[in-house]
């Protein structure tokens, strides 16, 4: 039920009621209220990735069957080192610094400087900004060949979390953060996902919240196209979910008209276009029919992103609720001490800074923050939102403007994009070690091969053309470690700086003393770590062990001098 009050000035609130055809109608919500709600939505994100992680692309272009979808355990609650979560909070942190006047210049900035591994619009929009090419540009089709992709949508639910009942804020935020990776559908789809948040404060009713975030995008776009037709089909067939699954999968899958940005072409089963997984999200909502369990587990078993969208899913109904509503398993357990990776944010300190961020946005609306008895109350405008001109990937004309950011901007930039000729090539590979029962993270401390018997001579070479060893490519394995080889030749003796990149932990030696260590799971980023050490003239030989968990394998090393610039003199021997 919608809470609309149109209010000026009384008593009870500091306001009296006035005709509505004279003065603006606002809406309120209590403080506490606000409180409850945002945090089920963060929840609600938790839950629905941590559940849905087990089949992410597993199901591509088919439905997951109802026997392999994964058992809800505890342990999927807590997703502190989830990047579907902490991706946003980089958004977060630069309100939280700049407020929401920030530019987009400064927002590409401090995306340019995040330190986490991405991928498709988010790992070539943030490349784009290292290598000089300013947001909005950085997003744009003409730079990016990802722009239509799910990014911006996955990383959206903060901005409607921020701004209850603000769609036009929602819209504005995803102009600032959303187009620093992508453009077109792929901008809509964060802004449709933050304008569901936002009107979930205020109502229950998931095809009312559907239609909301349906006014905050181009009515003309492909993506309210698909949010349309499948609001049509749950009509057509409102006890059969599989039957709409299949009216979206033969439109939005297989007729190449739908995928004429798709980075993956037109004909994979892969898909990571944000139009079809947005549409996943919607039918997880309205076949959910407000039901939290059901709710995810449709949207996972639409297959594709089946963690992601779920998790949009999952964070919107949760507002909707408020945490009495969500069945204790959702909030039973949950983690407030450890930080969220790459962030300064535990889970109670990512709630206090919502909270912040929100009043701003509730007074820079036109709102107040009235308190009545002790209570506090958010008086908010209701303003019908403007979507922004359509744009479409596929039909661009030439990107023109102030395109590349100054030799200023540049050096605000921490991280360098490296070619590929200054990493270092020339390495070998030992045999790969590993301990029954023990994990990846585990083994770290623990002393293999080359690491325990300097005399150890067990190495192959291995290949590393862009610079970067895949590991992962080589061997095919998890929880086990390794360890990588080289000889650098120096003409004389001198500091310099390692740039070490990991995938997951490392330990370093140089000349056989430990120089730097580091027991982490994350994802393969250049200059991850950075580590002065001194080369001796002539041969110096150089160690690392790289551990593996899950997922990718990988290592990189480029060695600089102490500002920042790649020594050119080295020879590097196998």
């Amino acid at each position: 039920m919608k809470h609309i009050l149109i209010l000026v000035m009384a008593l009870t609130f500091g306001l009296v009621l006035v005709n509505c055809s004279t003065e603006a109608e606002y809406r309120t919500i209590t403080l506490e209220e606000y409180r409850n709600k945002m945090k089920a939505g963060w929840l609600g994100q938790m839950a629905g990735v941590g559940w849905g992680a087990p089949t992410e692309f597993e199901y591509n272009g088919v439905t997951i069957p109802d026997d392999e979808v994964p058992a809800w355990t505890p342990d999927m609650l807590n997703q502190q080192f989830q990047d579907d979560l902490y991706v946003e909070m980089t958004f977060i942190k630069t309100l939280e610094d700049y407020g929401f006047d920030v530019s987009i210049r400064q927002a590409g900035l401090d995306f340019a400087n995040s330190r986490y591994r991405l991928w498709h619009a988010n790992r070539y929009g943030r490349e784009n900004l290292r290598a000089g090419i300013a947001p909005p540009f950085s997003g744009h089709p003409q730079f990016n060949r990802h722009a239509d992709d799910i990014d911006y949508q996955i990383e959206a639910d903060y901005s409607g979390l921020i701004a209850p009942g603000m769609p036009q804020t929602v819209i504005e935020l995803g102009d600032k953060f959303g187009r620093i990776m992508n453009y077109g559908d792929g901008l809509y789809g964060g802004q449709f996902v933050g304008a569901m948040y936002a009107e979930a404060f205020f109502e229950t009713d998931v095809a009312e919240i559907v239609n909301a975030g349906l006014a905050a995008i181009p009515a003309g776009s492909q993506y309210a196209e698909a949010v349309r037709d499948i609001i049509a089909w749950h009509a057509q067939f409102p006890d059969d979910w599989r039957k709409a699954w299949d009216e979206i999968n033969t439109k939005y899958q297989l007729n190449p008209e739908y995928r004429k940005f798709a980075c993956s072409g037109t004909e994979a089963d892969f898909n990571i276009d944000a139009k079809i997984n947005g549409a996943y999200i919607v039918m997880g909502l309205l076949y959910g029919d407000g039901d939290m369990d059901e709710t995810i587990r449709i949207s996972m078993q639409c297959g594709l992103d089946s963690d992601c969208n779920p998790s949009n899913a999952a964070g919107v109904l949760a507002t909707s609720l408020g945490m009495e509503n969500l069945p204790k398993k959702y909030t039973t357990g949950i983690d407030d001490t450890t930080k969220f990776s790459f962030t300064a944010y535990n889970f109670p300190d990512l709630l206090s800074v919502n909270e912040s961020l929100a009043r701003q946005a509730v007074q820079r609306a036109g709102g107040t923050i009235e308190s009545v008895a002790g209570e506090e109350y958010f008086i908010i405008p209701i303003l019908e939102p403007a979507p922004g001109e359509l744009e479409q990937c596929w039909d661009v004309t030439e990107a023109t403007g102030d395109v590349s950011y100054t030799q200023e901007e540049m050096e605000q930039i921490t991280i360098k994009v490296r070619g590929q000729d200054d990493y270092v090539k020339a390495w070998q590979v030992s045999e790969v070690f590993s301990r029954e029962g023990i994990d990846g993270f585990h083994l770290f401390d623990l002393e293999f091969g080359p690491e325990a018997d300097r005399g150890y001579a067990v190495w192959q070479d291995i290949s590393s053309e862009d610079g970067v060893v895949k590991l992962d490519r080589r061997f095919e394995l998890e929880h086990h470690v390794v360890y990588l080889r080289t000889e650098v030749w120096s003409p004389e003796m001198r500091d310099v700086m390692f740039e070490i990149g990991s995938d997951d932990g490392v330990k370093a030696w140089l000349n056989d003393t430990l120089v730097h260590q580091n027991n982490i799971l994350r994802g393969h980023v250049q200059a991850d770590d950075r580590v002065k050490v001194k080369l001796v003239s002539g041969r110096n030989d150089v160690l690392l062990k790289i551990t593996q968990g899950e997922g990718g394998w990988r290592a990189s090393l480029v060695i600089t001098d102490l500002d920042e610039k790649v020594l050119t003199d080295l020879e590097f021997r196998r």
